[in-house]
């Protein structure tokens, strides 16, 4: 038999044997990115200042159901309203019903605006923290865990990221209040 005939069969087996090789020397970790996300500083207080930020409108739209809730309240149970006492409370129960509906509508797009800006900023930098995690302990590969169907808790990173995107992006304290009088 000629040389020619086992040089395919040479290259499989050698491909083989370094798939082997490579496989083993392969360094993999995994990551719940969300959760390392949701755990920094950095989301904690913009979540903190949105819903401080967010607060009145809310109050306010509860105050326009509360109004709603009375007025229907009344129109069901008092008996003695003229029908034009009728027909105003049910136009004004409209008119509140529009602005509530206008309010809710504002309060979910600028939360969801808010929310994407806070994570599209903080995603970005915890890629770059877990890149950098990943060069420094050698790893070839990190894998969020929810796509990973099974680890072993030693190869999960979640935690070490939170703290070295805390700890590289630290959150300024907020300035004390200045003494009462």
């Amino acid at each position: 038999m000629s040389f020619r005939r086992f040089t395919p069969l040479l290259a499989c087996s050698a491909l083989l044997l370094a798939g082997h090789v490579a496989q083993a020397q392969v360094k993999v970790a995994v990551i719940s990115l969300q959760t390392a996300l949701f755990n920094t500083a950095e989301i904690k207080k913009a979540d903190a200042e949105m819903q401080a930020n967010l607060l009145p409108r809310q109050q306010q739209a509860e105050k326009l159901n509360q109004q709603l809730a009375k007025i229907s309240q009344q129109l069901q149970t008092d008996s003695t309203l003229t029908q034009q006492a009728q027909f105003d409370l049910q136009n004004q129960g409209k008119r509140l019903q529009t602005d509530l509906t206008r309010i809710q509508e504002d309060l979910q797009a600028d939360a969801t605006s808010m929310r994407q800006n806070i994570l599209s900023k903080a995603t970005d930098r915890m890629q770059a923290v877990v890149k950098k995690m990943a060069d420094e302990k050698g790893l070839d590969l990190v894998v969020d865990t929810q796509v990973a169907l099974y680890f072993k808790p030693v190869l999960d990173l979640t935690a070490d990221a939170t703290a070295a995107y805390d700890k590289t992006y630290p959150v300024p304290a907020a300035p004390a209040a200045p003494p009462k009088k």
